[in-house]
């Protein structure tokens, strides 16, 4: 199997490009967007990552966000947690054959910690370690924690895959406002975000998703630029969402979420991609961009 070594791309690469959404770019295409299309769809989700490649990402995120037991306990999903996330590691590394990095993707358990929910830091620790356990034995290269809005469920799912193998962990956090440097919706600072998931051994830090105005996206950056030294990653979305009929739309150009990476690599990020709404082309305007920076 081929491994790629993720932190070395950090060091021969000024910004290393990511790729975009996938699930809005499954149901744009007819799939469904959640990690069932890696069963029901796999062509589609490796035209989507082979997309992402050919548009100019090193890396590539598995579709596997939020597969862990207590989200598929919780959602009512039915499916094998354990196929889900191997088969979603087997259709990236296919697309990337040899091209991209693979990061497996690990979510949020969708529920709260005690006192907010009924759920111990034991309990997310072990769900988060199951499903980093299979994305590793399948051979991704790194792990990438994305779309958590509670500091303490970050510091779970880190230390689960921190504590029990020697890959790469990146843990992207998801901002409620940008305001005052950034908050989440659980009231937790990105400075003091930033600061915590270095100091419990975060390889790198992001930011993505998320209902802030992505156009300041860069002000959450320059936060994390003040608290810590670690690689910054940024995946905003393609603007806020609406509402079109029974379709949800997102109507940021590519164009325009060059200029919002721009503005964050200006900051101090240097890892970019996408979040919701983004597409192929949003990768290609924004590694074009690069190209004609560097």
């Amino acid at each position: 199997m081929l491994e790629m070594d993720f932190l070395n791309l950090l060091k021969t690469k000024k910004i290393v490009m990511v790729d975009g959404a996938i699930g809005t770019q499954l149901e744009l295409l007819g799939a469904t967007a959640n990690s069932l299309s890696n069963i029901n769809a796999p062509e589609i989700l490796l035209d989507i990552h082979t997309a992402y490649i050919a548009a100019g990402s090193d890396a590539i995120i598995t579709n596997t966000f939020s597969e862990n037991p207590i989200f598929a306990t919780t959602h009512g999903s039915g499916f094998d947690v354990g196929h889900v996330n191997r088969i979603g590691v087997e259709i990236a590394r296919k697309a990337a054959d040899g091209k991209a990095a693979i990061l497996g993707g690990v979510g949020a358990t969708g529920q709260l910690l005690e006192p907010y929910g009924t759920y111990t830091e034991e309990q997310f620790y072990d769900a988060s370690l199951e499903q980093a356990r299979l994305l590793a034995d399948a051979g991704v290269d790194a792990f990438i924690l994305e779309t958590i809005s509670d500091l303490r469920e970050a510091l779970c799912v880190l230390r689960a895959c921190k504590e029990n193998f020697k890959l790469p962990v990146i843990v992207s956090m998801t901002y409620a406002t940008e305001s005052e440097g950034g908050r989440t919706s659980m009231g937790n600072k990105a400075a003091d975000c930033a600061r915590e998931l270095e100091k419990a051994g975060a390889d790198i830090i992001g930011i993505n998703c998320g209902t802030i105005d992505h156009a300041n996206t860069y002000k959450i950056v320059e936060s994390y630029r003040s608290a810590s030294a670690l690689p910054i990653l940024v995946e905003p979305n393609a603007g806020k969402p609406r509402l079109d009929g029974d379709k949800t739309v997102y109507d940021m150009t590519p164009a325009e979420f060059a200029g919002i990476i721009r503005a964050c690599i200006d900051a101090g990020a240097t890892i970019v991609g996408g979040c919701c709404g983004t597409t192929p082309d949003h990768i290609r305007a924004v590694a074009e961009m690069i190209g004609n920076a560097q």
